[in-house]
């Protein structure tokens, strides 16, 4: 069950995990915010990449109804960008609590799915092999 914290809905790794493997749950948006680099250097397969700080720029493309789970290192950066999301009337959104430090399941290297032209579509995870 998602906890709240600062105002906003955490998931743990169980549940992310769960949520990315189920392909019933992907009209949730899984979205990493951190910087190419550490993306680069491992990330979870299929969720696309869409840095912080190009968010402010697309905010308004984004869909206000769907549903967000955002990611990051630590899971600070993810929370400011959620705490964002909710100020810009998105509210279906979660922090994934802990980011990628908490992460056991698989991870990749490299840039598979950075976002270069924004689209909601292009937000789509892959599906998890």
């Amino acid at each position: 069950m998602p906890e709240t914290i600062e105002g906003v809905s955490h998931v743990s790794a169980a549940e992310l995990a769960e949520i990315w493997n189920d392909p019933e749950q992907r009209n949730i948006y899984i979205i990493d915010v951190r910087e190419p680099e550490e993306y680069q250097e491992a990330h979870i397969p299929g969720i696309p990449l869409l840095p912080m700080g190009e968010i402010p720029e697309l905010i308004d493309q984004f869909d206000k109804e769907a549903e967000y789970i955002l990611v990051c290192r630590s899971g600070r950066r993810s929370l400011e960008v959620s705490k964002y999301f909710q100020s810009e009337g998105i509210q279906k959104v979660h922090n994934y609590a802990g980011g990628m430090l908490a992460w056991e399941a698989d991870v990749i290297d490299g840039l598979e799915h950075v976002i270069t032209s924004f689209s909601m579509k292009n937000l789509e995870r892959k599906l998890a092999k």
